[in-house]
């Protein structure tokens, strides 16, 4: 089981925050450092304000030298396909091959309309996010020396020379969501890795099925695809330790246990294994208090090792 530590930055982190937490995660041995792709609060002030994440990731990418570090998830709503696939082969070689790209929708209206983002509706956005899919592949997978072309109902590309190519030969691809018919059509088609966040172990284990079963639709083996679940984290070597970190990020512990990864290291592992039990591999640690770096120590030195 890989565990991957998981930021919210858009509740409030400047970039020096977020720093500390990603140096912190690659000191203590997590597989990687993710962040989310937002750029309004979902609740508080925000303070200091939002922070971009190709820009936070391309800093990352010098300030830290093992740990990979990708997006749950980029919005395609926010960048042109062809820029984003700039900007993600730019960090991918900026950290020596170490960048995993996540992609989705977009779902958040109100940040769209703070900062005079479109926003389209729900099947233009689907649409959209299946050519940037297209796109942003297929410039990655062109030969150097040859031209990519795409024309579809919302992008057009022409005779793009599709530079700069990433570090690595493939960069791995997240899809993720709830979907029940096109998000696991385009993660059997697309992706590298399947993602389902916050989400309870009935809901990950349905959600897991449907993308073996568009896998097998398309010929594809399912076992090329890494399945992965997101959830709160909030562990404390006892409960006094549990119900101040709960109470750092205004939570209660038993809703918190019911739909986080809380509890004591043993009750973490505990969770962990039941989502193994339908077929994830891989977990993201969404950490809510970036000031508490003992809280990814602990993980790491109790919970990882009982994996």
């Amino acid at each position: 089981m890989d565990l991957r530590i998981f930021t919210e930055p858009q509740q409030g982190a400047s970039y020096e925050t977020l720093r500390r937490v990603a140096v912190a995660s690659e000191e203590a041995g997590y597989d990687a450092f993710f962040r989310s792709d937002h750029y309004l609060t979902m609740g508080g002030d925000g303070l200091p304000g939002p922070t971009d994440a190709w820009t936070t990731l391309a800093a990352l990418a010098r300030d830290t030298s093992r740990v990979r570090l990708g997006t749950l998830v980029t919005s395609a709503t926010f960048r042109h396909p062809g820029v984003l696939a700039i900007q993600v082969a730019q960090v991918d070689e900026m950290s020596g091959g170490r960048v995993e790209f996540g992609l989705g929708t977009g779902w958040y209206e109100q940040e769209h309309a703070a900062y005079g983002i479109p926003f389209p509706p729900l099947k233009e956005r689907f649409d959209r996010f299946a050519e940037q899919l297209e796109i942003i592949t297929g410039l990655w997978s062109t030969p150097v020396g040859e031209t990519f072309d795409f024309t579809g109902e919302h992008y057009r590309i022409e005779g793009s020379p599709a530079l700069p190519k990433p570090a690595q030969a493939k960069i791995p691809l997240i899809v993720g969501g709830g979907g029940k018919r096109r998000t696991p059509a385009l993660a059997a088609q697309h992706a590298d890795e399947f993602n389902l966040p916050f989400a309870e172990l009935d809901d990950t284990r349905a959600a897991v099925q449907r993308v073996r079963e568009a896998c097998e639709a398309r010929g594809r083996d399912a076992g090329e695809i890494t399945f992965s679940a997101a959830l709160v984290l909030c562990c404390g070597r006892d409960e006094a330790e549990v119900v101040r970190r709960a109470e750092a990020i205004g939570r209660e512990p038993a809703e918190l246990r019911e739909h986080g990864l809380a509890g004591t290291p043993a009750e973490v592992v505990e969770t962990i294994g039941r989502y193994a039990e339908v077929g994830i591999t891989r977990f993201y640690l969404q950490v809510m208090d970036l000031s508490d770096l003992e809280h990814l120590d602990l993980v790491a030195q109790e919970v990882r090792p009982q994996l």
